[in-house]
């Protein structure tokens, strides 16, 4: 519980199935937290899509159950993160004219080729989940009738909170086209879609304005309750971990192996998959392999590694020699759509086995760090964890072993409670 007259920030992030929530002091512990689950989004075939009044109604569910029972006169502001590319067309209310193009929805490929002929190699509105695809799809389709904002799902439920539309932050703003590097919008997107859909941009934790008074009202919080801008979720996640000094890394050991690393510079090499984030006065490079927690689901169950993890021994290495891909092919940390998985031989000891899949997944987590330091990133000073891996200390010692630098715990792996972070303000 928090301390009397101790200044609380809330944090939201919103995915596709749930809402979450967290509230946090001012050193970033964590108050308390809650979440909500969210309708299903309609997925058909290259269709991913979501009543963004769901969002909503997730937001307000959590906000109110946590604002129940703190101090809710303390809580000073508050700022949403969700994901990245999702795309929300709108009137000059903040109405959506359509269902919300999710993230992971793939209609755009015509779009992102034309796209691909104007944008520089290092735009992260490369590729058909980008946010600018899916606006130049809508486009192509005569859909934009009436449309004011071209919105990111973050951006919208910032402007409901506030009624200030039409603004949107520099991560999410990296997939519509925007130059982080000059912190502009360049020309060439105006030769896709109308330049007057693009929102203004503005860097995370800027203060947006304030709750509106019937909103106030509905999350159970006061009137004057400050609304900051947020991010995606992985910044989000990232923020959480309490990262934030050059050379602090945090590796994502989930269903994929995703990389980050704070940086005084910018790294972008897009045949590797490799952009940046600028966050403050520093940026994240990041890249993200195939490999992950899906490759050790092929082969055990949830219950063989709870079983199996007691047994490894992470002080004598197997010398198996893994690539424990998924399938045929590679982006990053090695470019190469040919790259083979490597998962032999199989030995009868299902512990060792475990453990070669273990160290194989660690090797690419060293490869991709070093390849980003080979690119301009510092190599990690030390490195935190998010996921599921997060939680199995031997593995822990196997990427400590491989990685030479410290695995030290996150502060929390939540991204609601790394948009609470920006809630305090952007970060320096």
């Amino acid at each position: 519980m928090p301390r009397a007259g101790e200044t609380l920030f809330i944090g939201v992030d919103v995915g596709t199935s749930g809402a979450r929530v967290c509230a946090v002091n001012a050193g970033g512990d964590v108050i308390d937290q809650a979440q909500r689950p969210l309708a299903q989004p309609r997925v058909e075939g290259t269709v991913s899509e979501q009543d963004p009044e769901t969002w909503w109604q997730g937001l307000v569910g959590a906000v109110a159950e946590v604002a129940g029972r703190i101090e809710r006169q303390s809580v000073a502001a508050l700022a949403v993160d969700s994901t990245s590319g999702t795309l929300v067309v709108t009137a000059e209310d903040g109405w959506p004219l359509h269902p919300a193009l999710l993230y992971n929805d793939r209609r755009a490929a015509a779009a992102a080729r034309a796209i691909g002929s104007l944008a520089p190699a290092d735009s992260g509105a490369h590729g058909p989940s980008s946010s600018l695809a899916k606006l130049r799809h809508l486009r192509d389709r005569g859909e934009l009738g009436g449309a004011v904002h071209a919105l990111h799902a973050a951006d919208w439920l910032s402007g409901r909170l506030t009624g200030n539309w039409g603004v949107s932050d520099e991560n999410n703003a990296l997939k519509m086209g925007y130059d982080p590097v000059n912190r502009a919008w360049p020309d060439w997107p105006a030769e896709l879609v109308p330049a007057e859909l693009l929102p203004q941009v503005v860097a995370p934790g800027t203060r947006l304005g304030e709750l509106r008074a019937g909103v106030a009202a509905e999350l159970g919080l006061p009137v004057g309750v400050a609304v900051h801008a947020g991010t995606t979720d992985s910044i989000a996640a990232f923020l959480a971990t309490g990262a934030a000094e050059r050379a602090e890394a945090v590796t994502s050991l989930g269903s994929t192996l995703a990389l980050k690393v704070v940086s005084e510079s910018p790294v972008f090499a897009p045949e590797y998959g490799i952009y940046s984030h600028r966050l403050g006065r520093r940026w994240l490079p990041g890249g993200a392999s195939n490999s992950g927690g899906a490759v050790l689901l092929r082969y055990f169950t949830t219950e063989e590694l709870a079983a199996l993890t007691p047994h490894l021994d992470p002080e004598t290495l197997t010398g198996l020699d893994y690539r424990p891909l998924p399938a045929t092919g590679e982006r990053f940390p090695d470019n190469d759509p040919q790259l083979a998985p490597r998962i032999e031989p199989i030995p009868e000891d299902r512990v060792i086995f475990l453990q070669g899949l273990l160290e194989g997944i660690a090797g690419i987590e060293a490869r991709g760090y070093r390849r980003l330091a080979e690119l301009g990133a510092p190599y990690p000073a030390s490195v935190r964890t998010a996921g599921g891996g997060a939680a199995n200390p031997a593995w822990t010692r196997i990427r400590e072993r491989l990685l030479g630098v410290p695995v030290i715990p996150a502060k929390t792996t939540e991204a609601a409670c790394g948009a609470a972070r920006l809630a305090m303000g952007p970060v320096t």
